[in-house]
């Protein structure tokens, strides 16, 4: 054999004892890392302004590369000017989808699903309290608006409004909204299992997708459950519909049975949700 040839031969093989199985698996899990992470954001922007944020920013980078390309120095050095600048626009203009990410990031961080103060078995009466509820103003048609705080906290919303922190029932969500009352005007808030607080004021959605005919109290709600995990029942004071708002988008005209479930598979943790309660209930069966 050729002296070059062992050489490269003996090259090879050593280059081949270098590299071991798990540079191969830091390499896949890399990828795999990478593309989670690219997912999660496209699952984060989907159906907010960050959509179009997105697509002008890649009309950007390929006329900066077709200008450099086609040696459009000018063009170039104006699009340079945009890109370096532009980053600080990008975080002032789209505050609250960052902020929306950034919260949503630090929700699904949490392995072993929801946390909860409240058992499901108070869980189970707050649902059936709000659809009691529900179901008196929808038929009278009084306008309600309610929010209940899941991960995200609410407390800056709940500062607008009158403090409570009172027991849920139905009897008191509904004198709450009563219309010509102190406190029927606005949102309550619900959190950790009480009325936190009534006649909050909660941010309206700027979406230009939401249908015309809803008002300031559909807005206010599909506003709330975009920069925060709430869920927020509706009802409308012209129609008497109930509606609920979760993660920007509105579910409407839920009956009692529609509404129920919809809230039960929102708010209430099962033991087969979470890893952790599974393993707690092994051990204490020992």
């Amino acid at each position: 054999m050729p002296l070059l040839e062992q050489v490269s031969f003996l090259s090879f093989f050593s280059l081949s004892e270098n590299v071991h199985w798990y540079d191969y698996l830091n390499d896949v899990l890399d990828i795999v890392v990478v593309t989670y992470v690219i997912y999660k954001l496209m699952m984060i922007v989907r159906g907010t302004k960050a959509v179009q944020l997105i697509k002008g920013i890649s009309i950007i980078l390929v006329s900066w590369f077709l200008s450099g390309f086609f040696g459009l120095k000018t063009l170039q050095f104006l699009l340079n000017q945009v890109i370096t600048y532009g980053l600080l626009g990008i975080i002032i203009i789209f505050q609250p989808e960052l902020r929306r990410g950034l919260e949503h990031l630090g929700r699904t961080s949490n392995l072993f699903g929801r946390t909860s103060t409240s058992d499901e078995d108070k869980q189970r009466q707050m649902i059936e309290a709000i659809v009691s509820s529900a179901q008196y103003m929808s038929k009278r048609r009084i306008g309600a608006l309610i929010a209940i705080e899941r991960d995200t906290g609410l407390n800056e919303y709940v500062e607008t409004g009158i403090r409570m922190d009172s027991h849920i029932t139905s009897q008191l969500i509904i004198n709450l909204f009563i219309p010509n009352t102190p406190l029927h005007d606005g949102a309550m808030i619900i959190q950790d299992g009480k009325i936190a607080a009534a006649a909050c004021y909660l941010p309206l959605s700027e979406s230009p997708h939401i249908d015309k005919a809803l008002g300031t109290r559909h807005r206010a709600a599909i506003g709330v459950s975009e920069v925060t995990d709430s869920v927020t029942l509706t009802v409308s004071e012209e129609t008497g519909a109930v509606s609920l708002a979760i993660a920007g988008r509105l579910y409407r005209e839920l009956d009692e049975e529609g509404l129920r479930n919809k809230l039960i598979q929102e708010l209430v943790i099962e033991e087969k949700e979470t890893t952790l309660s599974f393993f707690n209930k092994k051990g204490g069966d020992k």
